[in-house]
């Protein structure tokens, strides 16, 4: 019995930790459950499960928490703020830990799972991207196993001889392939975006997801910063990795090796596929997604990343290559300017501007410390609201904004 701490438990991929964990409750107890602000959710799961503890980062969060759950939930504890998540994710008691906390909030928590010798489940691609080598050195140093839990890096894991940072070029790998669906403007020319709207660009046609990370798929952010995370992860450089658009997301990810075969991971389009896998490695548990049929499915088709239509792309292999705070002030600008642009502060083809403004000028030496790598956060941040507030917009709400195909 492995006792769990899901961090961001409220979200979409914390919400299917919980339902594999279901379906596997001989196996796994979840010990403490993380979250923001969303106190009826967070209530509810704790009346289901009865973690030992709950953390609300949002203090007033927490006080209304305790009251809720007092009656209905005396065995959990309630925690708040910063204090609270690392008293789980260190806890003695704790097993593995889920780091599903969107953006840069997650990476001290992360971090800390690291440094405490955890098994890591990271969803947080954000975190490693910000502190890439601080982070490593803390799963080695800490003795923790890192998991990957993107689907795109899980994938990889799975195609690789064992798996982890030491399954790359050592063990024959020439290349990594990283899929993305293209999001829902593969097809739009570049002079049709002027006027997206956040209902618009958070319509995935495959995958359920957040706010933020539809966004990111939208303009294949999320593929940049998957490139990053992916030579961090797997010891390899940006030059070894290719981003390949393959509409079906049926293929995940792929490996290929110097022999010239292609080793590529397919499923349906479900996160409770690698959050199986990485819960149960290197065993294999029931994850609830429906058997892939690949009749149905038909057709796999692949194609070539437009470099006019994606620039957020370019921009991700430009901060892998240039190394130091490169990629921190990458993604602290590519958080504010999407926050503006679900906010209707920024025009959809103007994230990826402010993204590369900021970039030019904040980006520096690599950061030694936790506290530098915050310190390049705070700045990177600071600077892009003040580009994104030299082209304010305000976008319009369809009527009828358009339904995910798979939602």
């Amino acid at each position: 019995m492995k006792r769990l701490a899901v961090c961001g438990s409220t979200g979409s991929v914390g919400a299917s930790t919980l339902d594999v964990v279901l379906r596997n409750r001989s196996r796994f107890e979840v010990f403490a459950l993380t979250a923001h602000t969303n106190v009826e959710k967070m209530a509810e799961q704790c009346r289901l499960w009865r973690p030992c503890f709950a953390v609300m980062v949002d203090e007033s969060a927490a006080r209304r928490l305790g009251e809720a759950v007092s009656a209905d939930a005396p065995e959990t504890s309630v925690l708040a703020g910063a204090a609270g998540l690392a008293h789980v994710v260190t806890h003695p008691d704790t097993d593995y830990v889920m780091a599903a906390i969107v953006g840069g909030a997650g990476l001290k928590p992360s971090l800390a799972a690291a440094r405490a010798g955890k098994r890591v489940l990271l969803a947080n691609k954000e975190a490693l991207v910000m502190s890439g080598r601080l982070f490593m050195d803390a799963v080695r140093e800490g003795g923790a196993d890192l998991l990957p839990i993107d689907s795109e890096h899980n994938a990889v894991f799975q195609c690789l001889p064992i798996g982890g940072p030491d399954a790359g070029g050592a063990r024959g790998v020439r290349r990594i392939l990283l899929t993305g669906s293209g999001g829902p403007f593969r097809a739009r020319k570049p002079d049709s975006l002027h006027d997206v709207t956040p209902e618009e660009a958070c319509a995935h046609p495959n995958w359920s997801m957040g706010r933020k990370i539809s966004v990111d798929s939208a303009t294949m952010m999320n593929k940049g910063l998957e490139v990053i995370e992916a030579c961090w992860l797997f010891d390899t450089s940006p030059d070894a990795v290719e981003v390949v658009i393959h509409p079906q997301s049926v293929i995940h990810s792929m490996v290929e090796y110097e022999d010239a075969s292609v080793i590529a991971q397919l499923g349906n389009p479900d996160m409770r596929t690698p959050i199986a896998h990485a819960l149960a490695w290197p065993e294999r548990i029931a994850s609830g997604v429906a058997p892939l049929d690949l009749v149905s499915a038909s057709r796999l088709d692949f194609q070539a990343p437009d470099p006019d239509c994606f620039p957020c792309l370019r921009l991700g292999f430009e901060a892998a290559r240039a190394g130091g705070s490169a990629a921190a002030v990458l993604n602290a600008a590519n958080e504010v300017a999407v926050g503006a642009f679900l906010d209707r502060r920024l025009r959809f083809t103007r994230i990826a501007r402010v993204v590369e403004e900021t970039v030019a000028a904040c980006a520096g030496a690599e950061p030694g410390d936790l506290d530098a790598v915050l310190d390049v956060d705070r700045q990177a941040r600071a600077r892009a609201e003040e580009f994104v507030a030299e082209a304010p917009f305000v976008a319009s709400t369809p009527a009828s904004p358009p339904a995910a195909a798979m939602r």
